[in-house]
């Protein structure tokens, strides 16, 4: 089963890191990378430019409406994302557990929807 793992912060929870703090952290979510490709865990993780550089799309009445920030106002916003694959719901949260970014921020975890699954759609 696949797992989506979103990690949720604000920019406060790392703006006090110096360069070398921030190369550590950047440099331990490599590792973790790395640690669940070995495991055969890992299907894609990628971090995200700031929330200011999101744009949000939609689609009523046959228009497109574009409009510059992230879909919600909250101080949390979404950082980046794992995508890995769990043998059960309690895999999955121990591998978000293990992401760097669980000390300081917020990780939701969601199954991904199959074509396998029961019912019409996701």
């Amino acid at each position: 089963m696949r797992y989506l793992c979103l990690i949720y912060g604000t920019d406060a929870q790392t703006s006090h890191f110096s360069a070398q703090d921030m190369d550590h952290y950047i440099n331990e979510h490599i590792d973790y990378d790395a640690h669940l490709q070995a495991l055969g865990k890992l299907v894609v993780a990628e971090a995200l430019q700031p929330a200011g550089t999101a744009v949000t799309v939609r689609m009523r009445n046959d228009k497109l409406s574009v409009t510059d920030g992230p879909f919600a106002e909250t101080s949390e916003q979404l950082g980046g994302f794992y995508l890995v694959e769990a043998d059960s719901d309690e895999e999955a949260l121990q591998l978000a557990a293990g992401i760097p970014s669980a000390r300081l921020s917020s990780i939701e975890v969601r199954k991904a929807w199959s074509a396998s699954d029961s019912g019409a759609g996701p």
